[in-house]
C-alpha cells in the first residue's frame, strides 16, 4: 500500500505557467508543470514520485506499443469562487480504472496510489485549473505495460501515470451525428465497457469516414443486427422522448459506464423524468421524430459534458433540432456546471475537496 509519505516530490524550476493564456485552450494541447509516475514490479507498487513534466524513456520492445495493454481515465477539476480547488467524482473514476484493469490482465492500483497521488499532483499545481467558464483542469491517469520482451502474454512490469491539462470545451459547438452501419465498436463478451485505449484506436476510422461527410461523431450501433443504439464516440447518449429520457444500458457490457452519464440520470430524475435504460432501436427514434416526440439528443461525457446534438443521420434520413429552444440539456448543463463550481448544492457528495 502507498502511504502520502511514501510519494516523493521533485519541482519544477520554472512554471510554465506564465507563458500560457488561460483564456484560450484548446482540449488536451497543454501541460501542467508535474505529473506522477508509479512503477509495478515484483508484485508491488513502487518508485512513485511527482516530478516536473517530461518525456518518457522507452525500450522499441515495450509491450505495450506491440500488445495494447494500456488503459486510462478521464476527471476534471474545478475550482469555486473562493478559488478552493475540487475533483469532480474520482471515486467513481477509480473504481471504474480497476475494472478496466482486470480486464486487460492489468494489476489493481491501490486507492492510496490513485487518490493521494492525484491529489498531491493537482495541489502542487492548482493555478493550472482554469476558471473561465466551460473551462476545468483534465486529469488524465493512465497505464501501460512496460516489459520490453516480445511475447503475447501478460506483462509482468506496469507504469501508472498522472498528468494534468487545463483545457476549454471539448466540442464548443452543437454537433452533427452520422448513425454507423457497417463498422463495431464493441460486442458483447469484449472490452466495449473497459477504457482501453484499443477501443479509441479502433473507432478512428469509421469517424474519419463520417467527417468527410460533415459529421462530428459517429452513433454507434449494436454488433449483430446494427439496429439498437450504443454509444457516441466520446460519450454516452441520451434521447428524451415525450416526458421520458432513454439511454441505452449497461447489461451487454457494450458500452462505457460513464460517471457524466450517472450523475445526468440523478439529476434528469430530480427534473421530474421518467429515466428508462434499455435498448432502444433506431427505428424507435426514427418513429418518435416524425411523431413530433422527440424533443431533444445530447451526449454526456468527461471531456464532453453535455453536448447538444443538431442533427442525427441514419441512412438517408436526416433528424434536425432545433437547439436554441431546448429546455432539458440546457437545464441539465447548467446544473452540473454550477454544482462543480460551487454556486448549487452539492447534496451528492460528487465534489472531492483538495
Amino acid at each position: 500500500m502507498i502511504a502520502a509519505m511514501d510519494i516523493s516530490i521533485r519541482k519544477a524550476e520554472r512554471s510554465k505557467l506564465q507563458d500560457l493564456n488561460l483564456d484560450d485552450l484548446p482540449f488536451g494541447h497543454y501541460f501542467s508543470d508535474h505529473m506522477l509516475e508509479a512503477d509495478y514490479e515484483n508484485g508491488e507498487w513502487k518508485n512513485v514520485e511527482i516530478k516536473p513534466y517530461q518525456p518518457l524513456l522507452l525500450n522499441p520492445s515495450v509491450a505495450a506499443l506491440h500488445y495494447g495493454q494500456a488503459i486510462f481515465e478521464g476527471i476534471k477539476a474545478y475550482k469555486d469562487a473562493e478559488g478552493n480547488a475540487f475533483i469532480f467524482r474520482p471515486q467513481d473514476n477509480y473504481k471504474r480504472f480497476n475494472i478496466s484493469a482486470e480486464r486487460m490482465q492489468m494489476p489493481q492500483v491501490p486507492e492510496e496510489l490513485f487518490m493521494e497521488g492525484m491529489r498531491q499532483l493537482i495541489a502542487l499545481d492548482k493555478n493550472w485549473i482554469p476558471t473561465r467558464q466551460d473551462h476545468s483542469l483534465y486529469i488524465r491517469p493512465f497505464m501501460f505495460s512496460s516489459d520490453e520482451v516480445i511475447g503475447v502474454r501478460p506483462s509482468d512490469t506496469y507504469k501508472f501515470m498522472i498528468i494534468l491539462s487545463p483545457t476549454g470545451p471539448y466540442y464548443s459547438a452543437p454537433m452533427r451525428i452520422y448513425v454507423e452501419e457497417k463498422y463495431v465498436r464493441a460486442a458483447p463478451g469484449g472490452v466495449g465497457y473497459a477504457k482501453a485505449a484499443g477501443n479509441y484506436g479502433a473507432a478512428m476510422y469509421a469517424t474519419a469516414q463520417a467527417k468527410k461527410k460533415g459529421y462530428d461523431q459517429v452513433l454507434w450501433m449494436d454488433a449483430f443486427e446494427h439496429k439498437y443504439v450504443q454509444e457516441i464516440g466520446t460519450m454516452n447518449v441520451f434521447f428524451i422522448i415525450g416526458n421520458t429520457a432513454i439511454t441505452p444500458d449497461l447489461n451487454e457490457g457494450t458500452i462505457l459506464d460513464g460517471v457524466t452519464r450517472q450523475s445526468a440520470i440523478q439529476l434528469l430524475k430530480e427534473m421530474g423524468f421518467k429515466v428508462e435504460e434499455r435498448h432502444l432501436s433506431i427505428d424507435d427514434i426514427i418513429e418518435a421524430y416524425k411523431a413530433g416526440l422527440l424533443y431533444e439528443v445530447f451526449g454526456t461525457g468527461t471531456a464532453a459534458t453535455i453536448s447538444f446534438i443538431k442533427e442525427l443521420r441514419y441512412k438517408d434520413f436526416v433528424m434536425k433540432f432545433d437547439v436554441e429552444n431546448w429546455k432539458t440539456a440546457p437545464t441539465l448543463k447548467n446544473w452540473l456546471t454550477d454544482i462543480r463550481e460551487g454556486r448549487r448544492e452539492d447534496k451528492y457528495g460528487w465534489m472531492y475537496q483538495i
